[in-house]
């Protein structure tokens, strides 16, 4: 099979190069595969940012596990997606209004998700302000910030993450995306981005607007995040049909509710790696 550099010549020749120049490690990966993230730990596996559907990705081997960030009254970081109870737990209302101890362990504590798989790479999904401090928190009790990456939020909240501990890694925030995901789409080069990043994770569709789903727009987002250093990871791609195309297109990282799916996928494209992102190089 082609690594993704044959797919689009010099700008997956680019891509890879890019890795190393922006301070990334490649280790033992071969240059052709393609990492797969199983978001809220798996959700069509089983319950959503729950730690025995974690469990389960992890069992496919599995080794990028995304997760979402909220805090509790009392400033307890949990792995839980949604601002309300509502949908998934038997509890009613907000999060931010109930003490950890109110939630009657259904929702998972950060660092209990930290401490529960030391070899994977955890991607957390920063969904307010208010739990930059609670997330930052439960990072250095488990002394785990060489293996997580901040996504997500506002750029300055990640910053702050970063800033306090070292060796996290951010994705693109909403306002660099922004700018990433529109000069693909009007197919120009981005003047700047906001803040260091080393990736961007970018959607199939979102609010009416075609992204990745329009295939120029993806081939222009492979090349420029192939220019600029950043690691290009597919969100929420279930759909096998989907994946192949996107992974034939070059894109290195598949965020997805269906692991199990998408690592037969890259098994039948000899494309398959149970490895995480590149390791950065301090």
């Amino acid at each position: 099979m082609h690594a993704p550099w044959s797919v689009h010549g010099d700008a997956g020749r680019r891509a890879f190069a890019a890795l190393t120049v922006a301070g990334v490690e490649l280790g033992t990966a071969r240059p052709g595969d393609v990492s797969v993230v199983a978001h809220r730990g798996g959700a069509g596996l089983g319950p959503e940012n729950q730690l025995a559907t974690f469990a389960t990705s992890h069992a496919l081997g599995v080794r990028v596990l995304e997760t979402d960030a909220r805090a509790t009254a009392d400033g307890v970081a949990v792995a839980h997606h949604d601002a309300t109870l509502d949908r998934t737990t038997t509890l009613r209302g907000a999060v931010r209004d109930r003490s950890f101890a109110d939630l009657g362990g259904q929702v998972l504590r950060m660092d209990e998700l930290l401490r529960a798989h030391d070899d994977v790479e955890l991607l957390v999904d920063v969904k307010e302000a208010r739990v930059v401090g609670p997330l930052v928190a439960a990072i250095q009790a488990t002394r785990s910030a060489d293996r997580v990456w901040v996504a997500g939020g506002w750029d300055h909240w990640l910053s702050a993450v970063v800033e306090r501990c070292p060796g996290v890694r951010p994705a693109l925030g909403w306002r660099g995306l922004s700018t990433l995901m529109w000069s693909a789409r009007r197919g120009v080069r981005p003047r700047r981005l906001a803040g260091r990043a080393y990736a961007a994770h970018v959607p199939w569709r979102l609010n009416g607007v075609r992204w990745l789903a329009d295939e120029r727009v993806a081939v222009r987002l492979v090349e420029q995040c192939a220019d600029l250093g950043l690691v290009l990871r597919a969100w929420t791609i279930d759909r096998p049909d989907l994946q192949r195309r996107l992974v034939r297109q070059g894109v290195p990282s598949i965020i997805t509710d269906r692991p199990d799916l998408a690592r037969e996928v890259l098994i039948g494209e000899n494309r398959w790696s149970p490895m995480g992102t590149p390791k950065l190089v301090e």
